[in-house]
Formats: structure tokens, sequence, C-alpha cells
């Protein structure tokens, strides 16, 4: 627990079930990408990366940007692999368990 009776980082995380059998379709250095792009994101500060330069921290083949700018507590996107991979995720913000769930995941 972190001040304030607020669990920190690093966030648990969990994968839909269509996420998970896609990411294990991956040919295998691919999943190793997306292993290092998850451990970028459960040990964000903030996993919403949200501000100005607020993903300056991440290596520049990763970005993260809200799924709908109308929406900046929603869905985020994670993209990885210089732009040729994304994963959609959503932050369950809870005082108990807050975790990271990534719904959908894509390379090409």
């Amino acid at each position: 627990m972190s001040d304030g009776g607020f669990m920190g980082p690093p966030w648990q995380m969990d994968w839909a079930l269509k996420a998970q059998a896609a990411r294990d379709a991956l040919p295998e250095h691919v999943r190793k990408i997306v292993d290092a792009a998850r451990a970028e994101l459960v040990t964000a500060k903030d996993p919403y990366i949200r501000g100005i330069e607020a993903d300056a921290e991440l290596p520049p083949t990763m970005r993260v940007e809200p799924a709908r700018s109308t929406s900046p507590k929603g869905p985020r996107v994670l993209y990885f692999d210089t732009y040729r991979g994304w994963l959609r995720y959503i932050f369950m913000h809870r005082a108990d368990d807050p975790q990271i769930v990534v719904e959908e995941i894509f390379w090409q």
C-alpha cells in the first residue's frame, strides 16, 4: 500500500480472454515486445499516462493516448513496436485492488 491507503505501482494486470488468445497467437519475438510494453505500463506512476510529455518516460517505440478524446479517463491505447502494434486497456481504479485490464491487442 502506498500513502493514503491506495495501492500503487506495480499495478495488477488482467487480460480479456479474447485479448489473451490474440497475444498467445503472436510470434514469440512479438510476445517479448508485448511483455516489455506490459512492464512499462504496470510500473507507470499513472496508468492513464496523462499530461504534457507524460509518456516521455516510455521508450521511443511506445506511446499512449486516449482511445477517445472525449473520454480522458476511459480506455487508453498503448502503441508499441513503433506503431506496428497496439493494445487497448482500461484502468480499474479501486482502493482495494486497482488493476489494468487489456481488452484488445493487435500487431501487424
